[in-house]
This record gives structure tokens, C-alpha cells and sequence, in this order.
């Protein structure tokens, strides 16, 4: 059972952003610290990526563990009311993340994909840090076209 009013949970919902999101904020800021350059939220690339490196061939999505339903995460909780919608929704971003991954795949691009639960949560600049260390490293040898970062929730 819900324990806010539909007018409540509708309004907190509606102020969850989908662009410009703290992990989002934090990942671009020390990437840009380190010298690389990319476009955000290029609404050109199938699936509007959170960060666009065309020089790397490179596209980097941050998901947050809710939307994105993350298996096994301890940030991703089934929402106990409206079961129904949630299962659409969830199934939807699903496979919509899974047909922008195949596209980018079919291109010879590659992509990074950072999970919510890899810089949330205690000692939080290390972590990003630590994010930052593996995308650059991961940008600067082209050998794998997929990266999957993850935390301890996942």
C-alpha cells in the first residue's frame, strides 16, 4: 500500500528528471576534469545517451537503478502499488534499452553502461573516481565494445 496520496506520488514523480541527474552531473564533471570532451543528451543518437564521445566512437548511458529495473539491486524495489503499470513500464525500458544496445552493436560502436548503484552510496567521490578511472581506461584502448559498470547493490 502507498503511503502518499495519488495527488502526492504524482507529484513527486513528476520531478524526477531524465537529463541532468546527479550521477550524470558528477560522472561528465570529472570526465571533463581529465580532458575529454563529448556531447550530453544528443537527441541525434538513437536512445539519447547520456554521453556521446564521437571521436571514440563511444556512447556512455548512466541508468538509474529504479528505471531501468536493475536485477539483484538493492536500489531497484518493485513498487507494491499500480503492480500492473509498473510491470509494463519496467518491461518497455527493458527492451528499449536492449534495441539501443543491438543498434549501437550494428554500428561498431562501442558502449558504457554505468549503473546508479556503482557511485551511490558511501565514500561516493571515490567511487566516482574509480568510475571515471574505468570509462577513461576503457576509452583509451579500444578492445572492449561493451562495458557494464556496476556497484555492490548489483
Amino acid at each position: 500500500m502507498d503511503t502518499l496520496s495519488p495527488e502526492d506520488r504524482h507529484r513527486n514523480m513528476a520531478l524526477i528528471r531524465s537529463k541532468d541527474t546527479k550521477p550524470e552531473k558528477k560522472i561528465r564533471s570529472a570526465l571533463f576534469r581529465a580532458g575529454f570532451r563529448y556531447r550530453i543528451c544528443d537527441r541525434r543518437y538513437p536512445g539519447t545517451p547520456d554521453l556521446v564521445f564521437p571521436r571514440y566512437y563511444a556512447v556512455v548511458f548512466i541508468n538509474g537503478c529504479f528505471w531501468h529495473a536493475h536485477e539483484n539491486c538493492r536500489y531497484f524495489v518493485f513498487p507494491k502499488s499500480n503492480r500492473e503499470f509498473w510491470q509494463k513500464k519496467f518491461t518497455a525500458n527493458r527492451e528499449r534499452d536492449e534495441r539501443t544496445i543491438r543498434f549501437y552493436q550494428e554500428q561498431c560502436w562501442r558502449i558504457c553502461i554505468v549503473w546508479e548503484c556503482a557511485i551511490r552510496g558511501k565514500h561516493g567521490r571515490a567511487k566516482i573516481e574509480h568510475v571515471t578511472n574505468q570509462i577513461i581506461a576503457w576509452l583509451e584502448t579500444a578492445e572492449e565494445p561493451l562495458l557494464v559498470i556496476t556497484g555492490q547493490g548489483g
